[in-house]
């Protein structure tokens, strides 16, 4: 890694950096072949590793995703703007350039880049789980992860086979019904989902999902902020054909606690989770951010929590407009094509596997303070980007 690079790469694209597809292929489920890579290039580790799944956006953090993983999966890369060739980790800017790159606030707080985004795409249902709360989190060296979802129109064009997110459970339900199921683990399925409850996924919409609610996620392609983490518990052995271990159930326990159930069920936050209002609390409908009539509007997309944040940009054709933000960004175009910053930049919608593309970037502080311009250089579509931030110290996030 050359610092001299890193501060080429930042000078070159006045401020914003331009990063490398980073995809991710996962053992469980089916993949939905909606994350525009080419359909010859799903498997390219093979049929052990799975197919690709997933697509990380600004990531600092490697992918737990078992012994055969390369170190560097789940770690985003930059590349240079003038060769696209040279490359080097964005965690490796973030080491070097620190408040520079990420504010001084942010950078104060944290002491890194705090979050990342991705696309998770599965035709198949994915198994009801939690993320590890902190207290939890820290007894296995790892972190919290709370999340939020968005199901943007321009990468679903159909819905796959069970368009349906389970949150929690019933209100009714038990303590006792839910430690039962989970008993059942290893002996036949446990249809614990039947104690849950189901909403129907509205495209253009989301959700806030706190750490500790169990939640198994519908088969639409999802945008997803979350916190820099990538552990769970699976409470749900047998999905959509697929079965589960114990260890998915365990995997993030300490091994003194992997056979107690009490403990196991204290990974769960249970008044979240068996919260009557779980939708006036924790559905999130677009809020309207910025805009003007013709030219274009952006919306709030995930808010309402003091971790993650996103807003979805819209451009109108043959439109130029210099949008200004109080914090760092990264960012992804999933429609059009156009200008951005100095870049040229377009959705992509042919990837082959190790391709450079020009729809993802990450904007500085200063650069997000000063403003990026942005063209539109279509003359039918509109330009669409989702733009991720840490809401952790961006005073611009509504809330609840």
């Amino acid at each position: 890694m050359s610092k001299e690079l890193i501060y080429q790469a930042l000078e070159e694209g006045e401020g914003i950096l331009n990063l490398v597809p980073n995809f991710v292929p996962r053992r469980f489920g089916e993949a939905g072949f909606r994350l525009r890579l080419h359909p010859d290039d799903y498997y390219p580790y093979g049929l052990k590793r799975g197919a690709i799944k997933e697509r990380w956006f600004s990531s600092v953090v490697n992918c737990i995703n078992g012994d055969d993983a390369p170190e560097d999966e789940g770690l985003s890369y930059v590349a240079l703007l003038s060769d696209s060739s040279k490359r080097f980790l964005f965690k490796e800017a973030v080491e070097v350039l620190g408040a520079q790159l990420i504010g001084k606030e942010l950078y104060q707080k944290h002491g890194t880049w705090p979050m990342f985004a991705k696309f998770f795409d599965f035709k198949t249902p994915l198994f009801h789980h939690i993320h590890l709360m902190q207290h939890h989190a820290d007894l296995v060296g790892k972190m919290a992860k709370p999340e939020a979802y968005y199901f943007p129109f321009q990468l679903n064009s159909y819905s796959g086979e069970v368009p349906v997110t389970y949150f929690g459970f019933d209100p009714s339900v038990t303590k006792e019904e839910v430690k039962e199921r989970l008993l059942q683990f290893e002996e036949t399925d446990n249809r614990i989902t039947e104690l849950s409850r189901a909403f129907r996924i509205q495209l253009g919409t989301g959700w806030y999902v706190p750490a500790g609610v169990v939640h198994a996620p519908g088969s639409l392609l999802t945008y997803e902020p979350q916190l820099n983490s990538d552990v769970n518990a699976v409470v749900e052995n047998v999905v959509a054909a697929d079965h589960y271990p114990y260890d998915f159930l365990v995997e993030n326990v300490p091994e003194e606690k992997k056979r107690d159930i009490d403990f196991i069920m204290s990974l769960m936050d249970w008044e979240k989770n068996i919260d009557p209002e779980f939708r006036k609390h924790y559905f999130r409908p677009p809020l309207h951010a910025a805009g003007e009539e013709g030219i274009y509007e952006e919306k709030w997309i995930s808010y309402g929590n003091e971790y993650i944040a996103a807003k979805e940009l819209t451009i109108q054709p043959c439109q130029t407009v210099s949008i200004k933000d109080s914090t760092a960004y990264g960012c992804i175009l999933i429609q059009g094509h156009g200008k951005f910053g100095v870049y040229n930049a377009e959705a992509a919608h042919m990837i082959r596997f190790g391709q450079m593309t020009a729809d993802e970037f990450f904007v500085s502080e200063d650069r997000a303070k000063d403003g990026v311009v942005i063209s539109n250089h279509s003359i039918s579509e509109p330009l669409v980007i989702l733009k991720h931030f840490s809401a952790s110290t961006n005073k611009e996030v509504p809330q609840l």
